[in-house]
């Protein structure tokens, strides 16, 4: 975990202005934890203030209306219920009570969460149970419902169900902390017993960086790319001098490590994050085991952009971020050599680059353990998403044969549409405000329940927009949030856009359809804000190019009465 110089460096680094508000609620002492939380957060750049609530206070810092945790209007409570505390009230328990143990602390649970959601905004960390078997029944526990052990794996299983029903409640996967460390280093049975922490201090750094990183997910902090070497990191050896039946790749000796790696991968790919190859090779022989070996997992059709040359592999990835068009900041490249990771380290300092081990057996445990691909969020639609960026290399190539932009978006064939927020697409459109960052107004982020809330409120208008050409259909791609301010106005609280999309005429398809729908609903002015950050910039005069007027303070407004349709070449609803 993080040395004191390491966390001192971390306070140096651009902590985002945005305050954010934490608080905890344990039945054990959390006042280390919180000072961990929040000082990893900062470390990783959020600007994260936390309460700690007093020890054991969970119920009745909850059903207070007017106690100190909603007094502090936090944007996150962590619940910390600890497995200690569950087993001392088990044992309480008359022996035919014990087996309605797990369902009855599930019920507290659920009350707590309905309490919050009635007095808060705040979104819900739930934390999951450690394990205690206490062997008093030795290895029948498994097998009998009146053992501890079988009633805490009980509840995390019931845990898990119930939390798919409350959009509002996150996982915090404490359990998985226990089983990586392992029960001696987890828990300080003397620590407890004198102080109340279930948590030994060496295991708060795991704690808290489990914490930060859901944080990060929230705060678009997520790595969408990952780019891949090729010899001797998904196979073992060297293509080029080995040939195609010398790589290890397979199920037997090292092949094994090297097919559960590319396993790993190929489950993220479907996950919706993208894969990228970056290998100094010729490119011909750098594809073959893509092509012709039987025992490869990932296929050409797994990888969304392939490089292989010899030019230095830290110019061949900043080509790459150039063709995928997103954030160098959610890369993360892959590399047994150390040269090449120090180099890419050193010349894109924006990039992640995880220190692999020097035995490929130890690749996919230690890539677990970074938990780079945290989420908050999965929508059906993320399974498309490596075909969808293939197929814009395809519009890439008749762009690069079109004589002129307006001939090149009129070989499109696009069609574009805009529907109301629904059911079906708030995962993916909650997922789109946590993500989106180049073209987002204000980027503002919304959890899947902000989204069903705002949705279903009259105060509000909302419309996503989908896009398709002759190469496939780019899905939902934009999202807009109108919020009534008056009779006659309406106010932009949050546009944003994919910038896969951009430069084909969907600002001004968006713009259109718009200023089409305000009116419908009786309005005649829309005004928006460009609240800037360190990756908006090029957004930044969008709404004058759209025909907006500049009131100063970046704020801007349209009057829809007098205005003139933007030229766009694709087809929509709101064409005459």
């Amino acid at each position: 975990m993080y040395s004191f110089v390491e966390l001192k460096k971390g306070l140096k680094l651009n902590i985002d202005k945005h305050l954010l508000k934490m608080a905890i609620l344990g039945n054990t002492a959390t006042q280390l934890l919180a000072t961990v939380i929040e000082g990893n957060a900062k470390l990783e750049g959020i600007n994260l203030k936390v309460f700690d609530s007093d020890y054991n206070q969970i119920a009745f810092q909850l059903m207070d209306s007017n106690s100190e945790t909603y007094k502090f209007q936090p944007d996150f409570i962590l619940l910390f219920v600890s497995t200690d505390k569950l087993y001392e009230e088990f044992l309480d328990r008359e022996i035919a009570q014990k087996r309605n143990f797990a369902t009855d602390m599930l019920e507290q649970l659920i009350g707590y969460w309905d309490m919050i959601g009635q007095n808060s905004k705040a979104k819900i960390l739930q934390c999951n149970f450690t394990e205690i078997n206490d062997r008093a029944f030795g290895n029948f526990s498994g097998k009998i419902d009146v053992s501890f052990a079988f009633q805490i794996r009980k509840l995390n299983f019931l845990l898990q169900e119930k939390m798919q029903e409350y959009a509002s409640v996150y996982p915090i996967d404490l359990l998985s902390i226990q089983i990586q460390l392992g029960m001696d280093k987890w828990h300080n049975s003397v620590l407890y017993y004198n102080t109340k922490m279930t948590c030994d201090v060496n295991a708060l750094p795991y704690f808290s960086k489990n914490v930060t990183d859901v944080l990060k997910a929230m705060t678009g902090q997520v790595k969408k790319c990952v780019v891949l070497d090729l010899d001797n990191t998904l196979w073992g050896g060297v293509v080029g001098d080995d040939g195609l039946g010398g790589i290890e790749i397979g199920e037997l000796g090292k092949g094994h490590v090297f097919v559960e790696f590319q396993r790993w991968l190929k489950q993220l790919k479907q996950r919706g994050v993208l894969l990228a190859v970056c290998s100094k090779n010729n490119e011909d022989i750098a594809k073959e085991p893509f092509i012709s070996h039987e025992e490869m997992i990932l296929k050409l059709t797994d990888i969304t952009i392939f490089v292989a040359n010899w030019n230095d592999k830290a110019s061949n990835i900043k080509y790459i971020q150039e063709s995928l068009n997103i954030g160098m900041d959610s890369f993360v490249f892959i590399d047994d050599n150390i040269f090449e990771r120090n180099l890419v380290r050193n010349m894109i300092p924006e990039i992640t680059v995880p220190e692999m081990p020097e035995d490929p057996a130890e690749y996919l445990d230690f890539l677990q353990k970074e938990n780079l691909f945290e989420i908050i969020s999965f929508a059906t639609e993320d399974q498309e998403r490596t075909g969808q960026y293939q197929a814009e290399f395809l519009r890439k190539e008749l762009k690069n044969t079109a004589t002129s932009i307006d001939t090149y978006l009129k070989g499109l064939d696009m069609e574009g549409e805009m529907r109301t927020f629904e059911p079906v697409k708030y995962a993916r459109i909650a997922q789109l405000t946590q993500r989106s960052n180049q073209f987002n107004l204000r980027t503002v982020r919304y959890a899947e329940d902000d989204i069903a809330r705002i949705s279903e409120d009259d105060k509000y208008i909302t419309a996503y927009y989908t896009l398709k050409d002759r190469f496939g259909d780019h899905g939902l791609v934009s999202v807009i949030i109108l919020e009534k301010r008056d009779k006659k106005t309406v106010f932009i609280d949050t546009w944003l856009m994919s910038c896969r999309v951009l430069k084909r005429g969907m600002e001004e398809f968006v713009i259109n359809s718009l200023v089409n729908l305000v009116k419908k609903n009786g309005y005649t002015e829309i005004v928006g804000e460009y609240i800037s950050t360190s990756k908006n910039s090029m957004v930044s005069d969008i709404y004058e190019r759209m025909g907006f007027l500049n009131r100063g303070d970046n704020i801007y407004s349209l009057n829809i009465v007098d205005f003139i349709q933007l030229k766009t070449y694709i087809k929509g609803e709101y064409d005459e």
